[in-house]
């Protein structure tokens, strides 16, 4: 956590002290970028061994890390914490769209950031792709004194803010905690008067303070009663602008997109409360199943993140304990816990989810592609029935493999990643070529130019048209030595949260080891199983962010 928030040594005397030491874990290995040695994690958090062991071996079984050999490594399932915040808030999903649209009409990364203590942090990313680009990540903090945001936001902040900030600065004065920015010192001599500037004219220029070369203008989104909600900002690169040019090009753009995303708001209307996941009854099974080494109040703390969401922004403490089935003491403590840590915050007696909440692995694991998602249950899957596997998406008219796991076989498939073969005639070419509609498919097989690769290659443009409209319905495919004589393999495709085909999976292997009915009958449903995997993961992280596939 940012030197903002309290220690664990004052941490008030109902405080879940696992709950403290878990999110604590957490923090580090976002920190570290997702991945820590067992033993680092040990030295950065304190924590004896023993404790450590159980804390991760508690988060794994809930599916928020992966133990790999001595690393701990942050699992996608852990987004949906921070989403729950973001779904909470509703910025996204109701700005988002117009700062996409803005970032396609200046050709330059635009984001949304909300105040976090004295730092900023960011819930929308609409990054460009180019050689010198510059975006940061969803759940990424910086210092306040160092962005355009941050001054907007402290022209609202009051005498005790100002106090606050003094006295990290005076701690922290290179910004070491804010691992999302490099250390300097840069931005905070004059930052009280620009925080004054910013608030009287309505924008803030970041200059270089971030980082050398990096430029940033922000506007204020205000909500209905005249306080800013987020910042709407464009990033850019001295290469294309100095901090003069952006303003002078960018500021009647962005205070017109403002002012719209300020009527969404308004006009906004109630969210329909999205069913809880509570899993108060999971975690006492786990208990019961795994005894002292399963930490339930950690679980059971954790979960009651997941009581807010979408309709459920400001909770009372009775809504809480019936979202998460927790009895109303144990979701009390919960509470003050997560108060203390500044991940909730109390207006009343209703509890809101924080910013801080997305400090908990949000930003490591939303920077990600589909193959790194893909890669851990592709693994799985070839230690289950002992054959290669990978993951593949479609080019034009082929397939290109952008993740493989393969098995240690004297005789085994080799195919490394970046590969590509005719679509028509591999297994998962055909469950990506069933999804599409019925003219961009034609088009698709009229460029590969099908052709016998063995004497079982279909090439028919009726037969492949037969065969693709089956296994449209099968929901898999079987290619049995048709791109190459004695190799036989069988996919799944795998769906992003809208339905659509976005990549397939297949097991390859020898057809010396496996009937084609022994590959249905025993292969498929394991196949099934990882796709589950896969798209469960892929479904959690592309919620609020973008993820490509490799």
């Amino acid at each position: 956590m940012p030197p903002t928030s309290t220690t664990a040594a004052e941490a008030p005397p109902e405080a879940v002290t696992p709950l403290l030491r878990g999110i604590g874990v957490l923090c580090r290995l976002t920190e570290a970028g997702g991945r820590m040695p067992v033993g680092e994690v040990e030295r950065a958090t304190g924590l004896a061994r023993s404790t450590v062991d159980r804390i991760t071996g508690t988060l794994a079984r809930m599916g928020y890390v992966r133990l790999e050999g001595r690393d701990v490594l942050l699992a996608p399932p852990l987004l949906e914490l921070g989403n729950a915040y973001l779904a909470s808030v509703r910025l996204p999903d109701l700005l988002g769209g117009r700062a996409d649209a803005l970032a396609d009409a200046l050709d330059e990364s635009v984001s949304l950031a909300v105040p976090d203590g004295d730092g900023i942090r960011f819930v929308h990313q609409a990054t460009r792709r180019r050689a010198m680009s510059v975006s940061f990540r969803i759940g990424d903090l910086l210092p306040a004194e160092r962005s355009a945001p941050g001054a907007l936001f402290a022209s609202e902040w009051d005498a005790s803010a100002w106090e606050g900030w003094r006295a990290r600065r005076s701690a922290d004065p290179q910004g070491r905690s804010f691992p999302a920015a490099p250390s300097r010192t840069a931005g905070a001599v004059d930052f009280e008067e620009r925080a004054a500037e910013a608030g009287a004219c309505g924008w803030a220029l970041d200059d270089q303070l971030v980082e050398p070369g990096l430029v940033a203008l922000a506007v204020p989104v205000r909500g209905a009663d005249g306080s800013i909600t987020c910042a709407l900002s464009a990033v850019s690169h001295t290469s294309r602008h100095d901090a003069a040019s952006l303003r002078d090009a960018l500021l009647p753009r962005l205070r017109t997109a403002a002012a719209a995303m300020e009527g969404e708001l308004r006009e906004a209307p109630g969210a329909t409360p999205a069913e809880p996941t509570g899993l108060a009854a999971w975690t006492g099974a786990s208990k019961q199943e795994l005894g002292r080494e399963f930490v339930e109040s950690l679980a059971r703390g954790l979960t009651v993140l997941t009581a807010f969401g979408e309709g459920r922004a400001a909770l009372p403490l009775t809504a809480v304990a019936e979202a998460t089935g927790l009895a109303r003491a144990t979701a009390r403590r919960a509470l003050i816990t997560l108060e203390h840590l500044g991940c909730v915050a109390v207006d009343g007696r209703e509890f809101r989810l924080t910013p801080r909440v997305l400090s908990l692995g949000f930003a490591p694991l939303s920077r990600t592609t589909l193959t790194r998602i893909a890669q851990p249950h592709l693994a799985d899957l070839a230690e289950r029935v002992r054959e290669s596997t990978s993951l593949a998406v479609l080019v034009g008219g082929e397939v290109q493999y952008t993740g493989r796991v393969e098995t240690s076989r004297i005789m085994n498939v080799h195919i490394t990643i970046g590969t590509r073969f005719p679509a028509y005639a591999t297994s998962m070419g055909r469950v990506l070529l069933a999804d599409l509609p019925a003219e961009e498919r034609a088009a698709r097989l009229d460029a590969s130019e099908p052709r016998a690769l063995t004497p079982y290659t279909v090439t028919g443009r009726a037969e492949l048209d037969a065969l693709l409209d089956r296994v449209g319905r099968d929901g898999y495919a079987l290619v049995d030595e048709e791109l190459e004589e004695g190799l036989r393999s069988i996919a799944m495709p795998v769906r992003d949260r809208a339905g659509r085909v976005v990549a397939a999976v297949n097991v390859a292997l020898h057809a010396s080891r496996r009937s084609a009915e022994e590959c249905v009958r025993e292969v498929l449903p394991e196949l099934a199983t990882a796709i589950a995997c896969i798209e469960a993961d892929l479904h959690v992280t592309e919620r609020f962010a973008r993820v490509p596939a490799h």
